[in-house]
């Protein structure tokens, strides 16, 4: 019989990590401390965000906290129909990571010690721009209002992205302008 998980995850913590990411300029450093902070609130393994890259269906790791530096060079992490939560939006628990079709790197996971892992999807309206991996040594059993509360982070953290890409589109944009001669933007307003 498995045994009910504690919560671990409090509104003290949430509020902590939900102001952090509305007020934190530095996107890195929000992501850093992110991964960081879920590795120690739920004595995890470790943690690594990835965003997706919709052209190369690939994912790209922005911050991890916990994980070797071999583990993170093991190869390409591709998006494929077997990585549901991606494609799904939905939370993913891997219970063995050593003996599933949906783990690219089984052997690399076997020698980082990682057992099982939960993928949750990082959002931007419906559209999902990456995942929150979570990893530990040993079957995760988590909370379900963690699992939410984590959602919930992952929804917040996808506006903060889609933020700071527009925002980067942005100042491309004016320093473009800045550079134009006077006579090719006379009369447009920024």
């Amino acid at each position: 019989m498995t045994q009910k998980p504690e919560r671990k995850f409090y509104l003290k913590q949430f509020k902590a990590i939900s102001n952090a990411i509305s007020t934190y300029e530095d996107f890195n450093l929000l992501v850093s401390h992110l991964s960081e902070g879920v590795c120690r609130a739920f004595k995890v393994k470790g943690c690594s965000l990835l965003i997706l890259d919709q052209i190369e269906q690939q994912l790209f790791r922005v911050s991890s906290h916990g994980i070797s530096d071999e583990y993170l060079s093991k190869g390409p992490v591709f998006v494929d129909e077997k990585y549901c939560s991606i494609l799904t939006g939905k939370v993913e628990l891997i219970e063995n990571m050593l003996d599933d079709d949906r783990i690219q790197y089984p052997d690399a996971a076997k020698k980082e010690g990682f057992v099982s892992m939960i993928a949750i999807p990082i959002k931007y309206r419906t559209s999902v721009t990456g995942v929150i991996r979570i990893y530990h040594d040993q079957v995760l059993n988590l909370h379900e209002s963690d699992v939410d509360s984590l959602c919930v982070l992952g929804n917040q953290l996808g506006l903060v992205i889609e933020n700071n890409g527009l925002k980067n589109f942005v100042d491309h944009v004016n320093m473009a302008f800045e550079r134009l001669p006077p006579r090719l933007v006379k009369g447009y307003c920024r």
